[in-house]
């Protein structure tokens, strides 16, 4: 009777597995690394290729910045879309604690911004928000997207500055008279006890610093 071999033992088949997955891994991260290049170097066809061939919409850098973040970026309305259609998470956010919808109102994108919030992106975040980086930047039309929606006007920035302080403190005249509008609490101080006011007239915002005592800021 002919001897019937026994069945590979479940050590000898992991063992296989992690042979192949030695001999697969450099060549993906290659691969990982190409589609990073690429959305960094707003290289449209080739991410979309990739993520065609398998490759995850959310893959993300060492520190955490995916590739709906490069997008957003570099105003990049063709890849987000793409992204965003493949599934891409408008919610995550890198190391710095930056989200695709920061990055967007830093740079002063409103059609990618709308984009986003419509995707379900996240006002707040863990790092700056849309709100403290558009008017750091005087970022006016963005800032009129994000005070169209339901959101924390005098939300603290991880230095403890209120979207109107870095208005005031940059010399955004136009995103301060839209933030006292909204109703922007103007005597709050941050960390150093510094107010809005105070910011201005230490930048030499001095039009700025008047105009918030004319609206009733403390000195």
């Amino acid at each position: 009777m002919p001897k019937i071999a026994s069945p590979p033992s479940i050590a000898s088949i992991a063992l296989l597995l992690a042979c192949l997955l030695a001999l697969v891994r450099p060549a993906w991260s290659g691969v990982y690394e190409d589609i990073l290049v690429a959305a960094r170097d707003n290289r449209t066809d080739l991410v979309v290729d990739l993520v065609r061939r398998g490759l995850d919409p959310n893959t993300s850098d060492p520190s955490g910045t995916t590739l709906l973040m490069y997008a957003a970026s570099n105003g990049n309305d063709a890849l987000i879309d793409f992204l965003l259609r493949n599934r891409a998470n408008v919610l995550k956010y890198n190391q710095y604690g930056d989200t695709a919808l920061a990055l967007a109102a830093l740079r002063g994108y409103p059609a990618i911004v709308r984009r986003l919030l419509d995707a379900g992106a996240d006002l707040t975040g863990p790092g700056w928000s849309a709100l403290h980086y558009a008017a750091f930047a005087g970022q006016l039309e963005v800032m009129r997207l994000l005070l169209a929606r339901k959101l924390d006007l005098d939300r603290r920035a991880p230095n403890r500055q209120t979207a109107l302080m870095l208005a005031a403190r940059h010399g955004h005249r136009q995103v301060v008279e839209l933030l006292i509008e909204a109703d922007a609490d103007m005597d709050l101080t941050d960390a150093d006890g510094q107010s809005a006011m105070s910011l201005a007239r230490k930048s030499g915002n001095t039009e700025i610093a008047d105009y918030l005592k004319r609206q009733g800021a403390v000195e």
